[in-house]
């Protein structure tokens, strides 16, 4: 018999316990529950470092941890200044980190956003806490074989959602595809968090050019703020400079 290795990961311990404790009780399910996002990206490295991967993550849309190097993936609103991400931004970072780890997401309410900012960062299922253990292991069993579930109510919610992220993600790429090079290199720096002395130092330029090239960037997306064009960047898909390598080699052709 095939088994299916399953992680709940919820910060509400009762719950947890309770559900994997109800899952353990299927003859072809393995589980573990683990209580933040932290302890859930161990118990991932340690059972691939094992080879014994996990098949599936039930992730709590609410969950609260500090995630040491997984930074949002999505516009999440419930990331705070102290860092706290929530379940859907963990969904992001498992994903790239394990992608064939299937994932779902286990929500208090039903919401079109935040289920269609789930679906973004990776997940393949979205179900009410509450649901049935019969309804559950249909989702589980289902997204590995590469299904998406979600609540027949709300599916029109989710698509017009997408939709709308989908057109807006159209006009920030071409945006940014206006950039020259030389200013989307400062782009993905200034998403990095680089200021401009250190974009400056990075790229061999003075800070005056940097300015002038940020000013630019601002300009040409049409934005006033150095976190509204990272947040532009961000829906287009520009990701942040290689903080451990070299943007470009000095006297290189995009100064």
């Amino acid at each position: 018999m095939v088994r299916i290795r399953v992680l709940v990961v919820d910060d509400h311990r009762i719950f947890a316990e309770s559900l994997a404790a109800a899952l353990a009780a299927e003859p072809d399910v393995d589980v573990s529950a683990a209580g933040s996002g932290p302890a859930a990206l161990r118990s991932l490295e340690r059972a691939a470092a094992e080879g014994r991967r996990y098949d599936v993550l039930l992730v709590d849309a609410d969950l609260g941890g500090n995630v040491p190097g997984v930074r949002p993936a999505v516009p999440v609103q419930e990331v705070g200044e102290d860092g706290l991400v929530d379940g859907i931004s963990l969904v992001a970072g498992v994903r790239a980190g394990q992608p064939g780890v299937r994932i779902v997401v286990l929500a208090e309410k039903d919401d079109p956003r935040r289920a269609a900012l789930a679906l973004q960062a990776g997940a393949s299922g979205w179900v009410a806490k509450d649901c049935s253990l019969s309804r559950l292991l249909t989702v589980i069993r289902g997204v590995l074989r590469d299904e998406t579930h979600l609540p027949p109510a709300l599916l029109t919610g989710v698509l017009r959602e997408l939709t709308a992220a989908r057109k807006h993600r159209t006009e920030s790429e071409r945006l940014v595809e206006s950039l020259t090079p030389r200013e989307r290199e400062v782009l993905r720096c200034m998403v990095a968090g680089l200021g401009r002395k250190a974009v400056a130092e990075r790229l061999f330029l003075s800070p005056h050019t940097v300015r002038t090239h940020m000013q630019n960037v601002l300009g040409k997306l049409g934005v006033h703020s150095t976190l509204a064009a990272v947040a532009l960047a961000r829906r287009a898909g520009v990701g942040p400079v290689d903080l451990a390598g070299d943007v470009v080699e000095r006297g290189g052709q995009l100064a």
